[in-house]
């Protein structure tokens, strides 16, 4: 091994094959570590060569040990030997380095673990395999809103609760120190415990079974190494596929104790979509939502992002209508009995514009300034709405308005 430190000792042995060792790694004697041990001892330098990427991890902990870091994220280092990455273009490829980037806000991205894996027997929607959807693209749904049969209002209904009992398990792990990979494993073994699929994973390439948004990220953010740390808000965002449809909804937690401003921003972001839900009806323009939208959230001296709609949903993930949560939107049509869609409106503390982080997904406030999101999958019904997604009475009681 080039630059190696010759010995005399045959006391140690070569950590690959095992022999009398003679050469010192010359990195390990400028870190000082222990000549047993941690150390790495060599016969040749083809010992090295083989050798050499596994061991040069044990620099990288010595160096974070020095400066009082225990894991290889805290300074921007992935570890790609236990699989944590951080994620690139839209999930297609990781970086063992955090990506430059001119970050509105103090969050980062962290490492990323790797694809959860779904067991044989639950079935499949057709991006699961190859990250691509098929139908969902090319199908007439995209453009006429299905009236649906009572036979799938009924597999909308299952799967909805469903999705609602999941976003429950995960509501009740939310706490400071936890990480939103924690959480995202919570909702994946939950779905699949259900014989459902998290539609999210592999959607379009997303790598995780839940979307999970920390404080000034507004939608999709992945979940990661990252701790939640006291103060923080996380919406996380169910989506799953059972019986041959989806179900979806979010909500937006607390994080241990919470500054008032944050807390006013989620209530004010709640109470947007519930005052949304109250005009559901058969004949109520869609783009009417908007307005309603729109005002709570002004009066309030909040804005609402323009990016980011509500949509249909059923056998497809996303279909007709588009649901835009702002003023003066575009939407066209009129509710009907039998329709199924989401409302799902973001609420920001500052302006409503957004920039997208370079992982393809991950879309953060333009100021850096904090947004919240709360969502339901709504039925219209010959009378009114019904809400499939609606709160149990075992919902754990996380929101104080409600109490």
């Amino acid at each position: 091994m080039t630059g190696g430190t010759d010995v005399t000792e045959s006391s140690l042995s070569c950590v690959k094959c095992g022999k009398p060792a003679h050469l010192q790694c010359p990195k390990c004697v400028e870190l000082k570590l222990p000549r047993e041990g941690a150390s790495f001892w060599l016969r040749t330098q083809d010992c090295f060569k083989a050798s050499w990427s596994s061991h040069k991890a044990v620099h990288l902990k010595a160096k974070l040990s020095s400066i009082g870091l225990n894991t290889p994220w805290e300074s921007g280092i992935a570890s790609p030997s236990d699989g944590w990455l951080y994620c690139l273009r839209k999930g297609q490829s990781r970086t063992a380095q955090m990506p430059h980037f001119d970050w509105t806000g103090p969050l980062r991205p962290y490492p990323i673990s790797k694809k959860r894996v779904v067991p044989a027997g639950i079935e499949l929607p057709d991006w699961a395999v190859d990250g691509i959807p098929k139908i969902e693209p090319a199908s007439d749904l995209q453009h006429v809103v299905e009236i649906k049969s009572a036979e799938k209002i009924a597999r909308m209904r299952e799967t909805n609760r469903i999705a609602r009992e999941v976003l429950d398990a995960a509501a009740r792990v939310v706490r400071p120190g936890v990480t939103t990979d924690e959480i995202d494993a919570v909702v994946h073994e939950a779905t699949i415990a259900a014989g459902a699929y998290p539609s999210p994973l592999n959607y379009h390439f997303f790598p995780k079974s839940c979307c999970t948004s920390v404080n000034e990220v507004i939608c999709h953010g992945i979940p990661d190494a990252r701790k939640l740390e006291d103060g923080d808000i996380v919406n996380v965002d169910i989506s799953l596929y059972y019986k041959g449809v989806h179900g979806d909804l979010n909500e937006t937690f607390f994080v241990g104790n919470v500054d008032e401003a944050s807390q006013q921003l989620v209530k004010c972001t709640y109470e947007c979509l519930e005052k949304a839900i109250a005009i559901v009806k058969p004949g109520v323009r869609f783009r009417e939502i908007g307005e309603i939208i729109n005002r709570h959230a002004t009066m309030s001296g909040l804005s609402v992002v323009k990016s980011y709609c509500g949509h249909g949903i059923g056998d497809l993930f996303h279909c007709a209508p588009n649901i835009p949560h702002y003023a003066r939107n575009k939407a066209v049509g009129v509710m009907k009995a039998g329709q199924t869609f989401t409302i799902e409106p973001m609420i920001n503390a500052g302006v409503w514009r957004d920039r997208m982080w370079p992982d393809g997904w991950t879309a953060v406030t333009a100021d850096g300034k904090r947004s919240a999101q709360f969502e339901h999958t709504l039925l219209v019904t010959e009378t009114g709405v019904e809400v499939l997604t609606a709160r149990l009475p075992t919902s754990p009681k996380v929101f104080p308005w409600l109490n």
